[in-house]
C-alpha cells in the first residue's frame, strides 16, 4: 500500500471512536455503561493479578477500553453490498453466517471485522450486520408495501460511496479523503426521529414483528446498540441496577467459568423514543418506537468445532429443561440447569488445549536449545513454548437472537420455519463470507510456526497438539 494511504486499520480505530462519541451523545444510558465497565474492569485486574498478565502477555490489556462492537439491520441486498464496500474501507470484512429466524427474528446476518491478529489488536471493532428477509412476511400485501419504501430509500450519503469507490480504484485513501470518509460514513448509522412512513403503515409493519418495523420504517439503520467489554460480566450485571439501568433477566450465552469460553451478554433494556411520522394531510403525527439499547459482553476462548459441538449440545440440554425461552419467570432455574449442564465442560486451559476444544496462540519462553525434532507437546512441558487463550471475536445465533427479544418485547415472538439460506445471503452481500473457524486455525497455525522456525525446530517435524 501506498505511504500516502492511511492504514485501513487506523480509519476504522477513527470510525469507532467517532460511532462512540455519537452514540454516547444520543444515548447518555450508554456514557453510564463506559463507566461501569470501566470500574469493573479496574477492579478485575487488581483482583485477579493472573487474568491482568495473561491479557498484558498476549495484549489484550492495550485493545480492551477500545473494544466495542455495534448491531446494524438493513432493509435490501444493494443495502448489504453497499455496507460491505463501505466496511471494507475500514479493513472488514465479513466472517460467519447467523440465521435468526428459528428464534422468531426474520433476519439472517454476518459480523464485519477485521480478519488477521495485528488488525484486531489495533482495532478490534466490529459491527453485527443483518439482512431483514422479507420473503417471511407472509402479508404479501404488506411484504410488497415494505420493499417500495426500502426501493425508495438511500442510506449512504453519495460522498461515502464516492469514496468507497475511490478507495476500490485506488487501493487506498490519503488521509483527508480518509477522514471526510469516517464524517461520510458515520451519517448512514444516526438516529433520525422522523419516520418515512406514516403512523398506520409504521402499526401495520409492526404488527407482523417490532423488528420489521425498526428496518423499514426509517431512513437508515441507525446503530441500535454499541457493546464495550468486561472482565466479569456478572459483577456488571449486578451493578447495573445500582446505577438505575434495567438490566435484562438472563446473560445470554454460557455459564460464569475459571476459564471463560466464547462470549457471554447482557443489556439494558430497549428505550422507547419519541418519533413524527409522516401524515397523509401534510401533518406530522407524533408516536414512538423502541429501539436502541445498551449491551456489554465478556469474551472468551474461541472454541473448535469440536468444542462448539459440546458447547451446542450442553446448551441445547439447559435450555430443553425449561419451558420456552430463557426469561424472568425462569432466570434462576435456567442458570441453575446451565451451570449443572456445563459441569462436564473442562474448565481448565490445558485440557481445553489438550483435548482439542479450544484455539490457542504460541508464544516462546525465552528458553533456548530445543531438539530439532522435538514435537510441540515436548517443547511445551520443557518450557520452550507456552500457548495462551485466542479471545473469541464473533457472535451466537442464540445469544443474538436472546439480545433481539428481550429488546423487542415477549409479544414480538414469531414462528418461522428453519430458514438458513447462507447462498441466498452471499448473493444479496455479493461476495462469500469468511470462515471463522478458519480464521482461528490460522491465527494459531501461524504463531506455532513462527515458534518452531525460531526454536530451529524442523518444519516438516509432526506436529502433537
Amino acid at each position: 500500500m501506498s505511504q500516502n494511504f492511511v492504514n485501513p486499520d487506523q480509519i476504522r480505530a477513527w470510525f469507532s471512536r467517532a460511532m462512540s462519541d455519537m452514540y454516547k451523545s444520543e444515548v447518555p444510558l450508554y456514557d453510564t455503561l463506559l463507566d461501569l465497565v470501566a470500574q469493573v474492569n479496574a477492579k478485575t485486574l487488581a483482583g485477579q493479578p493472573e487474568l491482568a498478565a495473561q491479557l498484558a502477555r498476549t495484549g489484550e490489556i492495550e485493545r480492551l477500553d477500545i473494544e466495542r462492537h455495534g448491531a446494524i439491520r438493513v432493509g435490501t441486498a444493494e443495502e448489504l453490498a453497499n455496507m460491505r464496500r463501505v466496511f471494507a474501507v475500514m479493513g472488514m470484512q465479513p466472517v460467519g453466517y447467523y440465521d435468526l429466524s428459528p428464534a422468531g427474528v426474520p433476519v439472517h446476518s454476518t459480523a464485519f471485522r477485521a480478519t488477521h491478529e495485528a488488525a484486531l489488536q489495533a482495532s478490534p471493532f466490529r459491527v453485527f450486520t443483518s439482512l431483514l428477509r422479507l420473503e417471511l412476511i407472509d402479508d404479501v400485501a404488506l411484504r410488497e408495501k415494505a420493499a417500495r419504501i426500502l426501493a425508495a430509500r438511500q442510506i449512504f450519503t453519495d460522498r461515502a460511496l464516492e469514496l468507497a469507490a475511490r478507495f476500490e480504484t485506488q487501493g487506498g485513501l490519503n488521509d483527508a479523503d480518509a477522514r471526510e470518509f469516517v464524517a461520510e460514513a458515520l451519517h448512514t448509522f444516526r438516529w433520525h426521529s422522523e419516520a418515512t412512513v406514516s403512523l398506520d403503515d409504521y402499526r401495520e409493519l409492526h404488527g407482523q414483528h417490532r423488528l420489521i418495523a425498526d428496518v423499514v420504517a426509517f431512513k437508515g439503520p441507525h446503530i441500535n446498540h454499541l457493546t464495550p467489554r468486561t472482565l466479569d460480566i456478572d459483577e456488571a450485571q449486578a451493578e447495573m441496577p445500582r446505577r438505575g439501568v434495567s438490566a435484562k433477566a438472563v446473560i445470554e450465552g454460557p455459564p460464569p467459568r475459571k476459564c471463560p469460553i466464547l462470549l457471554r451478554q447482557t443489556s439494558f433494556k430497549a428505550l422507547e423514543e419519541p418519533v413524527w411520522f409522516a401524515g397523509t394531510d401534510g401533518n406530522a403525527a407524533v408516536g414512538s418506537h423502541t429501539a436502541r439499547f445498551g449491551e456489554i459482553e465478556q469474551r472468551g476462548v474461541a472454541l473448535t468445532r469440536k468444542g462448539r459441538a459440546l458447547y451446542d449440545q450442553l446448551l441445547d440440554l439447559a435450555r430443553s429443561r425449561i419451558s420456552g425461552a430463557p426469561n424472568e419467570g425462569n432466570a434462576a432455574a435456567y442458570m441453575q440447569n446451565l451451570q449443572e449442564c456445563f459441569a462436564t465442560f473442562p474448565d481448565d486451559y490445558a485440557q481445553l488445549h489438550d483435548q482439542g476444544l479450544a484455539y490457542f496462540r504460541y508464544f516462546l519462553t525465552g528458553k533456548q536449545g530445543a531438539e530439532s525434532d522435538s514435537d510441540l507437546r515436548a517443547l511445551i512441558e520443557q518450557g520452550y513454548i507456552r500457548f495462551e487463550p485466542l479471545v473469541y471475536e464473533d457472535f451466537l445465533p442464540v445469544s443474538a437472537a436472546g439480545i433481539f427479544q428481550s429488546n423487542l418485547g415477549d409479544k414480538a415472538q414469531a414462528e418461522y420455519a428453519q430458514n438458513a439460506s447462507q447462498a441466498a445471503f452471499e448473493q444479496a452481500l455479493g461476495a462469500p463470507v469468511q470462515d471463522e473457524l478458519a480464521l482461528y486455525q490460522d491465527t494459531q497455525d501461524r504463531s506455532l510456526a513462527a515458534c518452531l522456525q525460531a526454536l530451529g525446530v524442523q518444519a516438516g517435524t509432526p506436529v502433537a497438539a
